[in-house]
């Protein structure tokens, strides 16, 4: 079995529990089951992190909830997919695997530093020479994410692909599957020289200590990337979808300090335009296929 199916059926095997534990239809009062992704370096800082937004979200609905922190953003997708998620908080690239798949639809994208957007980074070692990337980096070894990961894998990929016109595998000593906080470490306590990253995670880790600002250094940046999606299933009724995006909508910044892990400022009202950008990127590096 390989690392990447442990960590889904880790990751996501208390879904299927709560799914037969708590059946929507058999209580008086509904209990939506919610899921959030590898957003913090473990599954219980990130449902710690982001339980208070979740507990407001279910209480301006009137309902109970609980809350599934996976491990990888592909198992996110699947959960979404096989119906065991009334609504989720996915990273971008793990919106489109779900859209393509179930078409689910992305209702509001989360805002950092009050903008909609961030980028994907590729950090390296403080003394690893680089003065042209990927040139300089040739044989070097480099530790992608998760398949399911926007800036971790799909990006990268992406622009290995379609920009440097490389094959990563190739050209480096390459690994995947790694958590964005994985990846920090290991670049900074030098077990791989190159690592795929995002700007907002290497921050957080910044200023949480996890990792020092000098123990790497960024050699690549992507261009805007929409910030993470809320996202409903497509079975969710339009009138839900609209009172979702309206409480997300109104959270204010101050309520934003308390509701959310920091820098995190609320919400914009979105849909899938908003992700046009990683469908594409998904369907050139041959993961998913064009919409008929």
């Amino acid at each position: 079995m390989s690392s990447n199916r442990r960590r889904f059926i880790a990751g996501t095997a208390g879904l299927a529990v709560a799914s037969v534990a708590a059946p929507l239809v058999a209580q008086t009062k509904k209990k939506m089951h919610f899921g959030v992704g590898p957003l913090l370096p473990n599954p219980e800082d990130t449902k710690k992190a982001y339980t208070p937004l979740f507990a407001h979200l279910a209480k301006e609905l009137g309902v109970d909830f609980d809350l599934v922190a996976t491990t990888d953003w592909a198992g996110m997708a699947v959960a979404m997919g096989s119906g065991q998620l009334d609504l989720a908080w996915m990273g971008p690239w793990g919106y489109i695997i779900a859209n393509a798949a179930t078409n689910c639809q992305a209702v509001a994208t989360v805002k950092y530093d009050d903008k909609p957007v961030y980028y994907g980074i590729i950090i390296a070692r403080p003394d690893l020479v680089v003065n042209k990337f990927p040139d300089d980096t040739k044989g070097k070894s480099m530790s992608f994410a998760d398949v399911g990961s926007t800036s971790g894998w799909l990006v990268p990929t992406f622009y290995a692909k379609e920009v440097w016109k490389i094959d990563p595998k190739a050209y480096w000593k390459y690994s995947e599957g790694a958590t964005h906080a994985a990846n920090e470490i290991a670049v900074s306590t030098g077990q791989v020289d190159m690592a795929t990253d995002f700007d907002r995670n290497r921050n957080t880790m910044i200023a949480g200590g996890q990792v020092k600002a000098d123990a790497n250094k960024i050699i690549w940046t992507s261009a805007p990337l929409p910030n993470d999606a809320i996202v409903l299933p497509s079975t969710a009724a339009k009138e839900q979808s609209a009172q979702v995006q309206k409480i997300l909508a109104a959270i204010t910044v101050d309520q934003a300090k308390t509701l959310l892990p920091p820098r995190y400022t609320g919400f914009v009202v979105s849909d899938h335009k908003a992700y046009e950008t990683i469908e594409k990127a998904g369907i050139a590096v041959g993961k998913i296929k064009p919409k008929a």
